[in-house]
């Protein structure tokens, strides 16, 4: 059941892969059901299928806020939900990544493959960069992002980030983990272009 007080926007970053095993559905309906239990509404990148699709039809069951955003190219060929509260439509890839991110109060990342890792890198950047300042999570079902996580930790030790840099992302094993993080998480300095480097 959604609450009727609206907590903000979370963008979340799914596959469109319809083969993956069910685990990662179940994963996906779950954040979904969790986001908008919490009063949070999604934003996502309009696809119907994969973890894509499960994502918006669960929120869309569940009564609750869900935006796509989606390039023209991916509409002509039908990959668009076409039940979404809002369907926004744009021009390229990146002018995508940039809205999906703007007003949200977090992101988190389901497993899935090159866009989905391209999304969340993009934003741990920024968030380095001091672009971005909300909570980015990685919702790890069975390790799946584990040896993305330990090339992250390996860039801290061999001194390509600082140690603080290790807070840009926070790590969560169920969509229960996800909320707390949402909610708990410190924002990241507004100072943070001040040690960006090294």
């Amino acid at each position: 059941m959604t609450t009727d007080k609206f907590n903000g926007w979370v963008a979340v970053y799914c596959a469109s892969s319809t083969s993956v095993h069910p685990k990662y559905f179940a994963a996906s309906e779950k954040l979904s059901a969790a986001l908008a239990t919490h009063g949070f509404g999604i934003v996502y990148g309009g696809g119907s299928k994969g973890l894509m699709g499960a994502v918006a039809d669960e929120m869309l069951r569940m009564g609750g806020r869900i935006r796509g955003i989606i390039p023209t190219f991916m509409t002509e060929v039908e990959w668009h939900h076409k039940g979404l509260n809002s369907l926004q439509l744009v021009e390229t890839m990146a002018e995508r990544k940039m809205m999906m991110v703007e007003n949200t109060v977090g992101v988190v990342a389901l497993p899935g493959g090159v866009g989905t890792l391209e999304e969340i890198l993009e934003v741990i950047s920024h968030k380095r960069l001091g672009l971005y300042f909300n909570p980015v999570i990685f919702l790890n079902i069975d390790g799946y992002f584990n040896p993305l996580i330990e090339m992250l930790e390996r860039m801290v030790e061999e001194k390509f980030m600082r140690v603080e840099h290790l807070k840009l992302w926070s790590v969560a094993k169920n969509a229960e983990e996800v909320i707390e993080l949402i909610k708990n998480t410190e924002l990241w300095p507004a100072n943070a272009r001040n040690f960006a480097g090294l």
